[in-house]
């Protein structure tokens, strides 16, 4: 069955009282087979113009469609979805990841930007939706799916249940010790560093409440998430995205050591993160890859909490997404061994940091 899809979003304020509209179209447009609309709190155009895209993608598939005919006026939207144009925000690669899967159900799909006066039905319903937005905004009572001002959530309006991400660092290893670079190199961790990691387990099993455990590839990770996954009754999930960076020919030197080596290199490296390390890898491949596992996640676990074990730069990569901060964030953080950090993601684009550098449980 063939249909149309045209969908529209806005916000007032950008970001501001946010929501979407969709409905789908016989193939000839005679009738309207399904249309959907919703308030989404707070948030900006492009995230409401993505969140109609995958509303009316899910009513396509209920009803069965096997060629869709997308049509929105939302010219970054359908540029980014039939691949011409990059996905840089991460707000957006979740969500365009979400429609991208949602994509695949149909034997054929098109996208094809269409005027606004082209798209009144859909802008309509939107419209509809940011009025309810707009009068939820400051409700007399808070609903049970705001979170209140007692949140970090409530200072930005965000609605809907987060994905909630607990960034635990890997234990101690010999070349941490030693205040060496260690990127892809595969150290064990030390005595302290399985007792660090059995700490940390033994914490977030007090805490429960935790639907997976996903870490790095490389040894002194995995060996501590098994160590927490083993105390939660979990199983652990590797994801190679969350491997630490490549410091290609300074791995395994010291800061000075590195400094010496590749004076105006290693200078440059401590100021742009676009610059890579000898036969390495820069900061902002290492963000590329963190978006897309960020992604995976959300998709999978929306609205539960996971456990993720990693290294530094993957850890201050999330954290610098959620706080929507400046790549200088990255030489300024600091993050211990085997430190617990936590960042929220919610439905609506919006996030928020909890908890950085915790290590009370060590003690």
């Amino acid at each position: 069955m063939k249909v149309i899809v045209e969908a529209d979003g806005g916000s007032r304020g950008n970001p501001g009282p946010a929501g979407y509209g969709s409905v789908v179209f016989t193939a000839d447009r005679g009738a309207v087979l399904a249309e959907s609309k919703q308030a989404i709190g707070r948030a900006t155009n492009n995230v409401a113009e993505y969140r109609g895209l995958i509303a009316g993608l899910e009513e396509a598939a209920k009803l069965g469609a096997t060629d869709v005919d997308v049509q929105m006026d939302s010219k970054l939207v359908v540029e980014q979805m039939s691949g011409r144009w990059k996905v840089k925000h991460p707000d957006l690669a979740v969500l365009h990841q979400q429609a991208t899967a949602l994509s695949t159900q149909f034997g054929h799909i098109n996208y094809a930007w269409i005027p606004r006066a082209k798209n009144s039905h859909a802008d309509r319903l939107a419209n509809e939706a940011m009025d309810a937005a707009a009068e939820i905004e400051t409700p007399t009572e808070a609903p049970s799916d705001v979170a209140t001002a007692s949140s970090p959530a409530g200072w930005i309006g965000a609605r809907g249940a987060p994905t909630r991400f607990l960034l635990l660092r890997h234990g101690q290893t010999e070349l941490s010790t030693q205040r060496r670079y260690s990127g892809r190199g595969n150290p064990a961790l030390t005595e302290v560093g399985c007792r660090q990691a059995d700490a940390a387990a033994q914490y977030l099993a007090s805490r429960g409440n935790i639907a997976a455990a996903i870490s790095s590839p490389l040894q002194r990770a995995y060996d501590t998430a098994a160590r927490a996954a083993k105390a939660l009754g979990l199983d652990v999930t590797v994801d190679d995205d969350l491997i630490e960076t490549d410091f290609g020919s300074w791995e395994g030197l010291t800061f000075g050591e590195a400094a010496e080596r590749d004076p105006e290199l290693h200078r440059l490296w401590l100021r742009n993160t676009s610059v890579t390390p000898p036969e390495g890898e820069s900061f902002d491949r290492v963000a590329d890859r963190v978006q897309r596992v960020r992604a995976r996640i959300i998709t999978e676990y929306g609205g539960e909490t996971v456990l993720v074990v990693s290294h530094v730069t993957p850890i201050k990569t999330l954290l610098q997404i959620a706080l929507d901060a400046g790549p200088g964030i990255l030489y300024r953080l600091h993050l211990d061994l085997a430190s617990l950090s936590i960042a929220e993601f919610y439905p609506d684009g919006a996030a928020s940091v909890r908890l950085v550098n915790q290590t009370a449980y060590l003690d």
